[in-house]
């Protein structure tokens, strides 16, 4: 039975009060099911990333869009043989992905969604701003080059950097129009909605995010550039959505390329050259011990050659 990682996401309104309920049924049904990841529940709506059996992730996602407002679900999936998450849980948030912005209601409305078919015309016109609303460490895996980035380490960053960069630019150049985008569609989507609140108009976010443009946009005619880094143990996928070749450094949770793998900062576990200089020795021996004992466990996994 092939396995799965998908994505999904959509921007509801949901009562509150029945936020505790739905938790647990899907809590319940998620390891029923034998499923691996996270669900966030929130009165905005649901996100979730899970690795399963493609019956299984079928069945949730199923059984999602049957809670009032949350069909159709925006997913996507693609292979993967082994987990990419470690457990499974469902989780009630203040938002689904965090702006910091309570007011900002995609549900409401967003900008207007571009297929990956019709990006490369978009961004290739000299009147586009691209903009990629993700973090910095993820930008520096991959990217579309030309684009812009408020150089994050936080979603939550996206507001500010709008007030100090973007407004001012959008008041030189009136009549340009703004295209965003982000891993899986939902942080380019949020952002959108928080530009239409703050007055900008022509706001275009591409439609299931770099994940959707990879599977569905030949390498020949790509205009992405490096891997796309993800947020569990795959790391980072290439344009075949395979694995890529970055690394996680589990002392700071930055991702590796191969060069920063080769550095003597590099100890696997413990540090590398972004946080060699942040942590303490008693720190890394912590960590390094805390890599002895997951090697130990991976070697009582793994099945013996008798």
């Amino acid at each position: 039975m092939s396995q799965q990682v998908i994505n999904f996401y959509r921007f509801a309104t949901l009562e509150p009060g029945s936020l505790p309920e739905l938790r647990d049924r899907f809590s319940r049904l998620g390891h029923s099911l034998q499923l691996k990841g996270t669900v966030l529940l929130a009165s905005e709506g649901v996100n979730g990333s899970l690795w399963g059996s493609e019956s299984a992730l079928q069945t949730m996602l199923n059984e999602l869009e049957l809670v009032p407002g949350l069909a159709p679900l925006q997913a996507q999936g693609c292979a993967a043989t082994a987990p990419a998450f470690r457990h499974f849980k469902v989780r009630l948030k203040n938002e689904i992905v965090s702006l910091g912005r309570p007011d900002v209601l995609p549900q409401q409305g967003v900008g207007v969604y571009v297929p990956p078919a019709q990006w490369n015309g978009l961004v290739d016109d000299p009147d586009t701003v691209l903009i990629d609303t993700r973090n910095a460490y993820e930008v520096r895996v991959g990217h579309f080059p030309g684009a812009i980035h408020p150089h994050s380490t936080s979603f939550r960053e996206f507001p500010t950097w709008t007030h100090k960069a973007l407004k001012p630019y959008l008041q030189d150049h009136p009549k340009r129009r703004f295209a965003l985008f982000c891993t899986g569609g939902i942080r380019c989507e949020k952002a959108t909605a928080f530009l239409l609140r703050e007055g900008f108009e022509q706001v275009y976010h591409l439609q299931g995010g770099i994940l959707n443009y990879l599977r569905q946009i030949p390498i020949t005619e790509s205009r992405w550039s490096g891997e796309c880094f993800v947020f569990d143990q795959r790391v980072s996928l290439n344009h075949k959505l395979q694995c890529g070749s970055h690394a996680l450094c589990h002392g700071c949770r930055m991702p590796l390329s191969r060069q920063d793998t080769e550095l003597p900062s590099y100890v696997e576990g413990v540090s590398c050259r972004y946080c060699i200089a942040l942590h303490s020795n008693s720190d890394r021996q912590r960590f390094a011990e805390r890599q002895r004992q997951l090697l130990l466990a991976r070697g009582r996994d793994s099945p013996s050659d008798g």
